[in-house]
């Protein structure tokens, strides 16, 4: 059964950083196969896209993370990144990160989130 374990999140001020990683296993196909998407759902709030890594490494952002965010991937590590920069207290949410199986839609995997509280 496939698993992705969500870490890195916690307690930031205002204009603090933190990096998620999110490490899988247990894939039935090659990690490298699978699109990585970070998701976040604050309280009261639906679930967003926050950023996305396709398989050959092109990313995309939430425009309101656009230039404070950067995803990335680790294929031989099978983890994904999500690098936080000059957080705000509107980042405060969940995140979750999904695996999304490029050759198959509707094969996809979630975490079971990490929290990130930015407060001062």
């Amino acid at each position: 059964q496939v698993q992705l374990v969500e870490s890195g999140g916690g307690l930031v001020q205002p204009g603090g950083s933190l990096r998620l990683s999110c490490v899988g296993s247990k894939f039935p196909d090659r990690f490298s196969t699978y699109s990585m998407i970070w998701y976040r759902q604050a309280p009261g709030k639906e679930r967003e896209l926050v950023a996305r890594i396709s398989i050959i490494g092109s990313t995309d952002y939430a425009y309101s993370v656009e230039g404070r965010f950067t995803i990335s991937r680790d294929n031989a590590k099978k983890t994904v990144y999500l690098q936080m920069n000059s957080l705000k207290p509107e980042d405060t949410a969940v995140y979750y990160c999904k695996a999304s199986y490029f050759y198959r839609a509707g094969n996809e995997y979630w975490g079971q989130g990490t929290r990130v509280t930015v407060a001062s």
